[in-house]
C-alpha cells in the first residue's frame, strides 16, 4: 500500500475503519471527487435529524419565496439571502483543480429570485407530493442546475456538517492537527434575517478547515429528482394522474403537438421533392412519417410547461420509489471508492514500484512528459490498464480519467492547475513552477469526437493564452479501431513522430497476465 498521503485518513492519521464506523466519506485532499449531496436523501431518510435538515431547507426556500414576492429587493438583500459561496472545504463536486469551485453567484440569485415569484410562486403549498422539493427548479429551463442544488443544499445544512466534523475531530483527530475556525454563515437567524458565524474546532489543512460529509447523503451524476427521468418516465407519470379530465387534456395536447410537428415536416418534405422534380403537381404516394424520439421528447417538454401539474405527480412518483434513491447512493459511493480510492492507490503503488514517476526534473515540460511516459509504461506493461475499467467496462467519461491522472500528481513541487482558463477555454492541466516554467497537458480519450480539432487547433490556442510553447498531449485508447483512428489523425496532422504526443494502450485484450509481468523501469 502506498505511503504518500492522498485522502483525509492519510493526512490526519485516522484509520479508515474509524471513518467507516462514523459514517464519514473519506475525501481526497488533493482534488475534489465527483460526488454531491442529494437533498432527497435527507427527505427520504429514516434518521430524524436528516428529515429535520430537509424541513429547514424548505423553510429557507419558503423564506426566499416570500421575499421574492416583493416588487424589488435591495442589492444588499439579494447578496445576503440569495448568493452563496461554494463550501469548498467538503472536497466534493466537479472541480478538476483542487477544491475550487464557482459557488452560487449573481446568475443563480437572479434565476432563483425570478422563478420563486413566477413559475414556483406556490412553492411549499403543493397538494400532490408529500413534501416540497427544491430540486423541482431543475426540472424546467430555470437556470438552476444539479450542481447548484448540491451547493445550495450544502450551504443550508452547513451547521450540521460543521457539528458532525467538530465531533469527529474531538473524538479521533490529534489536537495538533486541528484549529479553531470562525466559520462565516454557519446558520441562519430568522429573527434577525441574517446569516450568523460560529466557531468550531476542525481539522486544519493548509490553514483551512476540512468538512466531512456522511456518505449516506452522497450520490453522483444525477439527483434522484432530475429532468432526464421526467422525460423518460413521462407516460408512466401521466398515467398516474388520478384526475381523468386533466389526464385526457394532457394526452390530447401531446397528440396535437406531435401531429403539428409531423405535418410541418411533411409539408417541407413535399416542397423539397416538388422542387427537385421541378413540378407543382401534388405528390400522392409517400410513406407516412414516423415521430422520432427527439420529436417526442420535445413535445414532452412542451407539455410539462403547459401542464406543470405533471411535475407534481412526478415528484409523488419519485417519493413512492424513494428507497431506490438510498440504494443508488450506496452503489454510487461504492463505485467512487473503487474508482478514485482503490484504483488510484493501486496506480500510485505501481508508479512507485516500477518507475521514477515521483522523482521530478526541474523543467515543467520535461516533468509532464516523463510522467506521461511513466504512466504509459505502467498501464501497458505493469497491469495498470485495469485502473481504467469498472466492472469490466472501460471508463468512457473523459473527466473521470482526468481526475485519475490529477490524483497521481500529488507528490509534486509543481503547481498542477486543472481546467486553467485564460480566455481561450479551459485546458486540462497547466503544470508550472513560476510563470516562466510552464507546460500544458491535454489528457484525452481516443473516442473523443473532437480529438482531431483539439490536436490541430486548441492546444496551440491554449499555448498562446498561457504564454508557453510547451505542451504534452496524452491520448488513451481502448480498442484497435481507436488506435487506427488516432494514427490516421496524427498522420494527417504530421504529428506521428512528435514525442509530445503520448499514446497509451489501455486495451484489455492484448495484455499479459499479471503473473508474467516483469517489474522494470522505463529508460
Amino acid at each position: 500500500m502506498q505511503n504518500l498521503p492522498i485522502y483525509f485518513s492519510d493526512f490526519f492519521g485516522v484509520s479508515r475503519e474509524t471513518m467507516r464506523e462514523y459514517g464519514a466519506f473519506n475525501v481526497s485532499l488533493i482534488n475534489d471527487l465527483p460526488m454531491f449531496i442529494d437533498p432527497f436523501l435527507l427527505f427520504n431518510s429514516d434518521k430524524p435529524e436528516y428529515r429535520a435538515l430537509h424541513h429547514e431547507m424548505i423553510r429557507y426556500v419558503t423564506f426566499l419565496r416570500d421575499k421574492s414576492r416583493q416588487p424589488e429587493l435591495a442589492e444588499g438583500s439579494m447578496r445576503a439571502w440569495f448568493i452563496f459561496k461554494e463550501v469548498k472545504q467538503n472536497w466534493l463536486g466537479f472541480s478538476l483543480s483542487g477544491n475550487r469551485g464557482r459557488g452560487l453567484g449573481p446568475d443563480f440569485a437572479v434565476n432563483l429570485h425570478r422563478n420563486l415569484h413566477t413559475t414556483f410562486k406556490d412553492f411549499g403549498e403543493e397538494e400532490i407530493p408529500e413534501s416540497p422539493h427544491f430540486e423541482k427548479l431543475t426540472l424546467f429551463d430555470s437556470g438552476v442546475g444539479r450542481d447548484n442544488v448540491s451547493d445550495f443544499t450544502t450551504n443550508l445544512i452547513k451547521r450540521y456538517l460543521l457539528e458532525y466534523t467538530h465531533e469527529f475531530t474531538r473524538q479521533h483527530v490529534d489536537s495538533e492537527l486541528t484549529k479553531k475556525f470562525s466559520v462565516q454563515r454557519a446558520y441562519f437567524n430568522y429573527q434577525t434575517e441574517t446569516w450568523v458565524p460560529k466557531t468550531y474546532r476542525l481539522p486544519n489543512f493548509l490553514n483551512d478547515y476540512v468538512l466531512l460529509t456522511p456518505q449516506d447523503l452522497l450520490t453522483k451524476d444525477d439527483l434522484w429528482i432530475n429532468q432526464r427521468d421526467v422525460i423518460g418516465d413521462y407516460f408512466e407519470i401521466v398515467d398516474s394522474i388520478h384526475n381523468i379530465q386533466l389526464r385526457e387534456q394532457i394526452n390530447n395536447y401531446f397528440s396535437n403537438q406531435l401531429n403539428i410537428i409531423l405535418n410541418q415536416r411533411e409539408q417541407r418534405r413535399r416542397e423539397a421533392l416538388a422542387k427537385k422534380r421541378k413540378s407543382a403537381k401534388p405528390i400522392r404516394f409517400l410513406k407516412p412519417l414516423e415521430p422520432t424520439a427527439a420529436d417526442k421528447n420535445l413535445v414532452k417538454r412542451k407539455a410539462i410547461h403547459q401542464y406543470p401539474q405533471i411535475i407534481d405527480y412526478y415528484l409523488a412518483f419519485k417519493e413512492q420509489h424513494g428507497d431506490r434513491a438510498s440504494q443508488l447512493s450506496r452503489e454510487n459511493v461504492a463505485q467512487i471508492k473503487t474508482q478514485f480510492v482503490e484504483h488510484v492507490e493501486r496506480l500510485v503503488s505501481l508508479l512507485e514500484e516500477n518507475t521514477d514517476f515521483y522523482s521530478e526534473p526541474p523543467d515543467s515540460y520535461e516533468a509532464a512528459l516523463k510522467r506521461a511516459n511513466y504512466l504509459k509504461d505502467v498501464i501497458e506493461h505493469n497491469d495498470g490498464w485495469r485502473i481504467f475499467y469498472l466492472d469490466g467496462h472501460p471508463i468512457t467519461r473523459e473527466r473521470d480519467v482526468q481526475i485519475l491522472y490529477r490524483l497521481t500528481w500529488f507528490a509534486s513541487a509543481f503547481d498542477v492547475n486543472s481546467e486553467a482558463n485564460s480566455g481561450r477555454g479551459p485546458v486540462d492541466f497547466a503544470i508550472s513552477k513560476g510563470s516562466a516554467n510552464k507546460a500544458l497537458v491535454e489528457f484525452k480519450l481516443a473516442s473523443n469526437t473532437g480529438l482531431a480539432a483539439n490536436l490541430e487547433h486548441q492546444t496551440a490556442a491554449y499555448q498562446r493564452a498561457h504564454r508557453t510553447k510547451k505542451s504534452v498531449k496524452v491520448v488513451i485508447y481502448y480498442t484497435e479501431n481507436e488506435l487506427v483512428r488516432v494514427n490516421s489523425i496524427l498522420r494527417q496532422l504530421e504529428l506521428e513522430k512528435d514525442k509530445s504526443v503520448v499514446l497509451i494502450d489501455a486495451r484489455s485484450d492484448n495484455k499479459e497476465s499479471a503473473s508474467k509481468i516483469r517489474t522494470r523501469k522505463p529508460s
